[in-house]
């Protein structure tokens, strides 16, 4: 599962090292060696304007420090290297390279969204030895920013409802989700969303787990929950179709082991 390794040390100050690491982004897509898949050396951004203040420290894993910063225009060493999506490199890299690699992407991408004060459009000043970018005209903080999302799989016996997400890029049939809103917590959440997206009322909410998901900056939180009441009927604003699979159905397919979605479905998918 995307995750950071547990042997990951994090930092929030600069550290010195001979030849550190660092995951360069340009928007969503991370600068990488195209030959093996390997972050550029020290001597290969040598010639890349990285400017001081958009490198931003990650911390330390397997005896290598590791730093993330991001830039403008998709410039590149040389023709050794280019710009590659994180969804493409799932079940290509290591999960652990790939958890450090969405670690750097949300960290980069809230230095990239937070540049001006959003009060009062002052440049922001960042403080040190914390991750908060401070306007120092009035006064605003901006923490990085994390969008906690609701997933839950509800179950109604032997069965259990999977839905097709009318917006999604993959038209396959997985868990339901939903950001949460002002005010809520997650169970609030999931009794919302399920009612709004198919129309049942669930009750029995037990948690599953939860995982990063930097696409840009969501906190998937996973819950099982048992059906109680009403008959499918779904929102086409954000469901295409949904229906309960069982034990005699085909389930689907989800090759994006590393997801949590793919881990909740998982463990309720019946054994043949």
């Amino acid at each position: 599962m995307l995750q950071t390794p547990a042997t990951f040390t994090p930092t929030i100050r600069p550290q010195k090292h001979d030849d550190p690491l660092t995951f360069v982004f340009h928007r969503g897509e991370l600068l990488l060696r195209n030959t093996v898949l390997g972050l550029p050396d020290t001597s290969a951004l040598a010639g890349l304007p990285l400017a001081p203040e958009r490198i931003h420290p990650l911390g330390l894993w397997e005896g290598r420090y590791y730093q993330a910063a991001w830039v403008d225009t998709p410039l590149t060493p040389g023709p050794d290297f280019g710009y590659h999506g994180l969804r493409a490199l799932f079940g290509v890299l290591d999960d652990g390279f790939l958890g450090l690699a969405g670690r750097a992407y949300q960290l980069c991408e809230w230095a990239r969204t937070h540049r001006f004060c959003g009060a009062c459009a002052t440049p922001l000043q960042l403080l040190e030895g914390e991750r908060c970018y401070k306007c120092l005209a009035c006064g605003h903080s901006a923490y990085p920013r994390i969008s906690p999302a609701m997933m839950v799989l509800v179950r109604k016996g032997e069965q259990v409802l999977l839905a097709m997400h009318t917006n999604s890029p993959y038209k396959r049939y997985t868990a339901l989700a939903g950001f949460l809103e002002a005010g809520e917590s997650v169970e609030e959440a999931i009794h919302r969303e399920v009612f709004e997206e198919v129309g049942l009322r669930v009750h029995n909410l037990q948690y599953f787990g939860s995982q990063s998901w930097p696409f840009p900056h969501s906190l998937m939180i996973a819950y099982t929950a048992d059906y109680l009441d009403g008959e499918i009927r779904v929102d086409p604003a954000e469901i295409a179709d949904a229906r309960w699979f069982g034990a005699d159905d085909d389930w689907p397919d989800l090759p994006v082991k590393v997801s949590i979605a793919a881990r909740l479905v998982d463990a309720h998918r019946p054994k043949r």
